[in-house]
């Protein structure tokens, strides 16, 4: 709670126009949790699209086009609407399949241990929480096998005992807590895509949700999750400080910030060949994999509209997170940025 007001005193004297919002927020919150009991997880009602009256006068970009506030969400909202049947194949084709690498990057920079709670934001395919499962299910099953094999001609009795008492996950020192991840995303057709590719890879529903909610106003309690991810989705939010406020919020004490993002090509050369792919291969690609133009070429202006490494570096510590870094992949044409909840 504390830092939830720490966060509100921020935001009132950038914008004072949230205060109402969020008062009525942290009020709500501390009614459920007065009335709720348990380390379950809790959800709060989504509020949709925020702050429109505040939008209602400002304008922003929507690629290199200067839209009002108000309307970027549903713009937005449109471009993966229209995407989301061929948006993992544009993916493979688009990146050549190696944002599949920058993927497994990520996961092998979180270690994701068994117990482990993760939110998954703008992560509509579930491609991050599938790999976040997978992970944590190798972790389990190695540690099973080691025990069984440090055990010197055990009795069956006390094998059987042994393996009991390893498969538990386990998530803050407590026995039994299985690793659940949330997938949410504002795009009920990106949501759909993602629970029929669950169904197809056996993910199931068992450790797996997918929730319908906007990344501004994220419909969970405070401290929830020990792992926020959001991959190639924050640069469509309208308002980014108010999407980290909200990681933040959610986030466990010590909980992770991980976020993977196109960001600023290092290397001159590399940077205009990039340049002339994005511009005048993407776009064509879009056309004819998913019958869309458009919306694969604001993508491309998307990435050039988003702040570089540094900058977007600083945006997450103003947001209240600690030992913020980033690591710059394929030359910087995507970064994975990474911080921690006090």
């Amino acid at each position: 709670m504390a830092a939830s007001i720490r966060l509100l005193a921020r935001r009132v004297l950038r914008d004072p126009h949230v205060l109402n919002n969020n008062t009525t927020r942290i009020n709500e919150n501390v009614r459920r949790k007065l009335g709720g009991g348990g380390g379950r997880l809790r959800w709060t009602a989504c509020r949709g699209f925020s702050d429109g009256d505040r939008a209602a006068d400002r304008e922003t970009h929507f690629g290199f086009q200067t839209v009002p506030e108000a309307e970027k969400a549903q713009r937005v909202y449109k471009v993966f609407e229209s995407v989301a049947q061929k948006y993992d194949v544009m993916n493979d084709a688009m990146s050549l399949g190696v944002h599949r690498l920058w993927k497994d990057t990520l996961l092998h920079a979180m270690n994701p241990q068994p117990g482990q709670r993760l939110l998954d934001v703008a992560g509509g395919t579930g491609d991050i929480a599938f790999r976040f499962l997978d992970y944590v299910s190798y972790q389990r099953d190695r540690r099973q096998r080691r025990a069984v094999r440090s055990m010197q001609t055990p009795s069956w009795q006390d094998i059987s005992s042994k393996y009991y008492a390893s498969s538990g996950e386990r998530a803050g020192g407590e026995p039994g807590q299985e690793s659940r991840a949330v997938v949410c995303d504002i795009n009920k057709e990106m949501l759909k895509v993602g629970k029929q590719k669950a169904d197809g890879s056996g993910h199931g529903t068992a450790r797996l949700s997918w929730v319908v909610g906007d990344a501004e106003e994220l419909p969970f309690d405070d401290d929830q999750f020990d792992v926020y991810t959001i991959a190639f989705g924050i640069r469509n939010v309208t308002h980014m400080d108010q999407a980290l406020q909200e990681a933040l919020r959610v986030l466990k004490p010590g909980g992770r910030f991980m976020c993977l993002e196109f960001s600023k090509v290092t290397n001159p050369l590399l940077a205009r060949l990039y340049d002339a792919y994005s511009f005048q291969m993407i776009p064509v690609l879009g056309e004819v994999i998913a019958g869309d133009w458009k919306s694969y070429q604001y993508l491309v202006e998307s990435i050039r509209k988003f702040p570089d490494q540094e900058t977007f570096k600083g945006m997450i510590e103003d947001a209240g997170f600690y030992r913020v870094q980033y690591e710059n992949l394929t030359g910087g044409v995507v970064a994975l940025h990474s911080g921690f909840k006090l």
